[in-house]
């Protein structure tokens, strides 16, 4: 048994996140508060005992650890030829929207992962929004908004985020579908964006947009990591599995242009140790989070109730309406942080009508979920 409740002193280690004054609490960026399995530290530091950094090729392990991993926790079979080493999910998806579009529309889903609009604006091309519908409670596509954006002329690319952060979303095959044939009506491609595929609560499936349909698989580029369920982010290690051989000579010719496409030392091997051997650990972290998830929304039921956690099928950021409260999340961080030192994620930057939403990473250790509850309640109990 793993012991998820260890806290680790991450300050003064260069971590982005921990990277915050002294008393404060960050619960923002996506980066757990957990070492990684110890099967990956055990491969990581076999590599380190040889002593040699030089430049490698992308090993067979590789390839054969990400194919088993999605054969056998997912269900679907990808071909060796399909799966290409990036250096990351977002070099992937920038690298995609370069390669994939001319300078126009590039189709979201949102609120959705701010980082997104980054990928579209900074390589000039426009986002083009397809808002969520939210009812108060839960979140779903708008199929005739969706379908009214990629008609589009100039919009060639849809990223999709599945499971969807922030809102935690895992689509199902019905959706997905739907989106894929759109997509297909149109000419889009779909960049699918499913970094969070393995944190799903314990008794949910994610449905990989590859595996619903020949549709989906024929026109997408599917971006995976172990970055994210296993702590893994630094290490610069990611997968586009295209199953398309005309798309994917064009997207790989572009991964090569924009130099992401051959590995460091570390990032092989730290992806196929975790893709083989670290499964019993991820479970046991599902559970974790999963139990983080119930503390919040019993918190918030007693203690806070003019916040409402939004019900989430996967991911460690959960997504809480603060509606009742304020219209501007952003000044409502902002108070909290300066008054508690709790530092969330304002709903705003993910656009949408993100700006009556707070997200907070709950990875971390109980005592520090339970520090950060107490912190929220007294930013939102002070805030006028």
């Amino acid at each position: 048994m793993t012991n998820f409740d260890k806290k680790s002193d991450r300050r003064g280690t260069d971590s982005l996140k921990w990277t915050v004054a002294e008393g404060e609490l960050p619960m923002w960026v996506a980066d757990m508060d957990f070492a990684t399995a110890p099967c990956v530290t055990e491969a990581l530091a076999a590599k380190m005992r040889r002593g040699i950094f030089g430049y490698e090729n992308v090993s067979d392990e590789w390839y054969n650890a990400i194919a088993n991993w999605w054969k056998t926790r997912h269900g679907v079979r990808f071909s060796k030829d399909w799966i290409c080493f990036v250096t990351g999910v977002v070099p992937a998806i920038t690298s995609c929207v370069k390669s994939l579009t001319s300078e126009g529309g590039v189709c979201v889903m949102t609120p959705v992962y701010d980082i997104f609009f980054h990928s579209i604006e900074n390589t000039g091309r426009r986002v083009e929004e397809s808002p969520l519908l939210y009812d108060g409670e839960n979140y779903r596509i708008d199929f005739a908004d969706l379908e009214k954006k990629l008609s589009k002329p100039d919009v060639e690319l849809l990223i999709l985020c599945n499971p969807h952060n922030p809102v935690g979303r895992v689509w199902s095959k019905e959706e997905l579908s739907r989106v894929g044939e759109l997509c297909r009506d149109f000419g889009v491609t779909v960049i699918s964006d499913e970094i969070h595929c393995d944190l799903t609560e314990p008794d949910v499936d994610y449905v990989p947009f590859v595996s619903v349909s020949d549709v989906c698989a024929d026109i997408s580029v599917t971006a995976i990591s172990a970055s994210k369920a296993f702590n893994l982010a630094g290490l610069q290690s990611a997968a586009a599995v295209i199953p398309n051989a005309a798309l994917r000579e064009k997207v790989v010719r572009h991964f090569n242009y924009d130099e992401i496409a051959e590995p460091n030392s570390f990032a092989c091997v730290s992806a196929t140790a975790a893709f083989t051997e670290g499964g019993p650990w991820l479970d046991e972290l599902r559970r974790y989070i999963s139990a983080n998830r119930q503390r919040v929304k019993e918190f918030l039921s007693s203690e806070l109730p003019q916040l409402k956690l939004v019900p989430q099928q996967a991911t460690y950021l959960l997504w809480v309406d603060c509606s009742a409260v304020t219209d501007n999340s952003e000044r409502l961080c902002a108070h909290i942080r300066r008054e508690t030192g709790l530092y969330l994620n304002s709903g705003d930057k993910y656009r949408g009508n993100g700006r009556y939403f707070l997200r907070i990473n709950v990875a971390c250790p109980r005592e520090t979920l339970d520090d950060g509850l107490q912190r929220l309640k007294r930013g939102i109990k002070s805030f006028v």
